[in-house]
């Protein structure tokens, strides 16, 4: 792939308010401050916000700052914020066209299909030769898919020759599915993996019983979970956040994690929790509680 990947990026669906709305000022000081931090890989999508997230990167970014890029295809938005999805040649150019119309740009540096789980013949007639397209045209530079579902993305992996892809909240401290079938075989072909959803929507934040899981309230066995993962952590005075930004990176294939911010204040915790020591130790008890799986502990 050329792309050269940073191992910690951004994902921008908080600025676009999921879950609650981020002002202006905030979604300023959050852009802002992530350039500040040296985190230059800013992940979005036309359907974060309804492109409010692609706009206000297009203008929140300092304009002498070149980040490197990542958006997704497949879903077109339509007045009322409706979203449509559309597979066709034609839709995918036009969904491209209108993200970098909002993010002030004439090209990005990968492009994902978004969430293509149910659509897997427009994926084969269209859509993959599409996004194929555009990049030997030059207006991206890789693709791939970004997905929520370990299997069904490895499925893609296996047929189609993908640069990169994003599996959002399946690569975590509490939930290894991708490390099944995806990651191995992306592993053997050589495809880039970029780590989403690292604090399963919240959860390995800050684990507490207003704390969301999945993108659902959390019930009682991950709370109790989390907290008991957090107390492992505690005791080799390591965040608890610390250890699930730093987690996928035990796996060879995995290359970027994104984080999705809407403060500065959580930018500035999450970039000193990239950075946090974490001691070999560390790793071995979450191990022997079932956190990480035993066959990526460091040698």
């Amino acid at each position: 792939m050329n792309v050269d990947l940073p191992r910690l990026g951004i994902g921008t669906a908080p600025l676009g308010g999921l879950f609650e709305e981020v002002s202006e000022e905030e979604a300023a000081a959050t852009v802002h401050a992530a350039a500040d931090a040296g985190i230059t890989y800013f992940d979005t999508a036309p359907r974060y916000g309804h492109g409010q997230a692609e706009e206000r990167l297009g203008r929140l970014l300092p304009s002498d700052f070149e980040p490197v890029l990542s958006t997704k295809t497949g879903w077109l938005l339509r007045p009322g914020s409706k979203v449509e999805p559309v597979w066709t040649e034609r839709g995918i150019r036009e969904s491209l066209e209108s993200s970098l119309t909002r993010l002030r740009r004439s090209s990005v540096d990968i492009l994902y299909l978004h969430d293509p789980d149910d659509f897997p013949d427009e994926v084969r007639t269209s859509a993959y030769p599409a996004v194929r397209k555009l990049r030997d045209e030059g207006l991206v530079r890789a693709i791939g898919f970004g997905m929520n579902h370990a299997g069904k993305l490895a499925a893609y992996v296996a047929e189609y020759e993908v640069d990169v892809i994003l599996i959002a909240g399946r690569f975590s401290l509490l939930d290894h599915d991708a490390l099944r079938t995806l990651l191995p075989l992306c592993a053997e072909r050589g495809t880039e993996v970029v780590i989403g959803g690292v604090f399963n929507t919240g959860l390995l934040a800050d684990p507490n019983a207003a704390s969301m899981f999945n993108y659902r309230p959390v019930a009682a066995e991950p709370l109790a979970r989390a907290r008991r993962c957090a107390e492992l952590c505690t005791g080799f005075d390591v965040p608890l956040a610390a250890a699930a930004i730093q987690f996928p990176f035990l796996h060879p294939a995995v290359r970027s994690v994104v984080v999705g911010c809407r403060s500065a204040a959580e930018v500035t915790r999450n970039a000193a929790s990239f950075r946090h020591p974490i001691p070999g130790e560390l790793w071995k008890r979450l191990a022997a509680e079932g956190f990480v799986p035993p066959e990526l502990l460091p040698a």
